[in-house]
């Protein structure tokens, strides 16, 4: 079997065409599957490119344009805060808050990233960070110290993760309805443990993270987690075979198929990678915020899909980009934290939320018309 053309020249799913699979899966999808011929038709022609060639590089510049125009827009909102409240935004604990609430749900739009990349969705994250939060909270875990906070907030993640990926990738469940279906449940489940009651952190070792005193020279130890988190999904999605394979999945799932990825237990894994995330984040979280609640998490799904499309991943699948989502919501955080500073009213902020959202959507939509996505 012929190595993918994004393999040849050693790239990443982050220059992957849009909606074509690898170079390898596009005659077999032609001969079994007609339904797929824009796909493959796309695939080929992207392996008539030369390597190197001025497809690829005009492909590299397009991606390098959306991240420059992230990384412009977010200068401004630093601009706009600098302007209206000086003292206040630039202040060094007011840039590090941002950063730190930035890292919360900065994780778990990682894990988000691979999902939407495989052409799924998972609205069940926020949910499951409550759920974790509080699972990790309870009076029984504490008694188990950092280390039990720790496990139990993983380990719990990664049992969503699990039902998840196992409902749609075996059970052939939607995935809009068996996240969905977590989000209830997952809420619901959070609401009896706590009893709609807030849960006190008592493990001192868990707290002392939070404080000004655990910077490592400046640096909140969350912001650290976060870049760990980032610079490991970066390299996962781009320089492994598991991401060429979970964007060859989101491209064409028939044509990967036919190609030898077992394209079920590829939807599995990136289920349990996005609970896994979610667990992370609400380990975060629980040190951010000193307790554990039924309504952490709140529309942390609509966040982190929000700073993925806005980032240049595709919600059709086939495309991905860990670096653009991070500047999503490192956008998203910064227009929040603005708003607040400016006793501005969340309605507002949702609203502005929304109409970057639409603009990001229709940006991607008018690109891929002109066949440059």
């Amino acid at each position: 079997m012929t190595q993918p053309a994004s393999e040849e020249r050693r790239g990443g799913p982050e220059d992957a065409p849009a909606s074509g699979p690898p170079t390898s899966l596009a005659k077999p999808a032609a001969s079994a599957a007609p339904a797929d011929t824009g796909h493959t038709t796309k695939a080929a022609q992207a392996a008539k490119s030369p390597q190197g060639g001025g497809g690829w590089r005009d492909l590299g510049m397009r991606l390098d344009v959306r991240n420059l125009s992230l990384l412009g827009v977010l200068a401004a909102l630093i601009v706009v805060g600098g302007i209206t409240k000086p003292d206040q935004f630039l202040d060094t604990s007011n840039l590090q808050l941002v950063l730190t609430q930035a890292s919360v749900i900065g994780v778990v739009t990682v894990g988000m990233t691979f999902v939407i990349t495989s052409g799924g969705i998972d609205l069940s994250v926020g949910a499951i960070v409550a759920l974790a939060s509080v699972w990790a909270t309870t009076l029984a875990t504490q008694e188990y110290g950092f280390a039990g906070i720790l496990f139990t907030a993983v380990l719990v993640g990664l049992g969503c993760g699990l039902v998840n990926g196992v409902l749609i990738a075996y059970g052939g469940m939607v995935p809009f309805i068996a996240t969905l279906a977590m989000l209830a449940s997952a809420r619901g489940l959070a609401l009896q443990i706590t009893d709609g009651k807030t849960q006190i952190v008592t493990v001192t070792s868990v707290l002392d993270l939070g404080v000004p005193d655990s910077y490592l020279l400046g640096i909140p130890p969350l912001v650290l987690v976060f870049a760990l988190v980032t610079v490991i999904g970066w390299l996962i999605l781009n320089r492994t075979t598991f991401g060429r394979r979970t964007v060859a999945v989101g491209g064409n799932a028939e044509a990967a198929r036919l190609a030898g990825i077992d394209v079920r237990r590829q939807r599995l894994y990136l289920y349990l990678l996005s609970g896994l995330c979610c667990g992370i984040a609400a380990f975060l979280l629980i040190i951010l915020a000193g307790s554990g609640q039924n309504t952490n998490g709140n529309l942390y799904e609509l966040d982190a899909i929000a700073a993925a499309i806005i980032g240049g991943t595709l919600l059709s699948g086939g495309r991905g980009t860990i670096v653009g989502s991070v500047l999503g919501v490192l956008v998203f955080t910064t227009i929040t934290n603005i708003f607040a500073l400016n006793n501005l009213q969340s309605d507002v902020q949702q609203i502005a939320k929304g109409a970057i959202i639409v603009a990001a959507v229709l940006v991607q939509r008018r690109t891929a018309r002109n066949g440059e996505a």
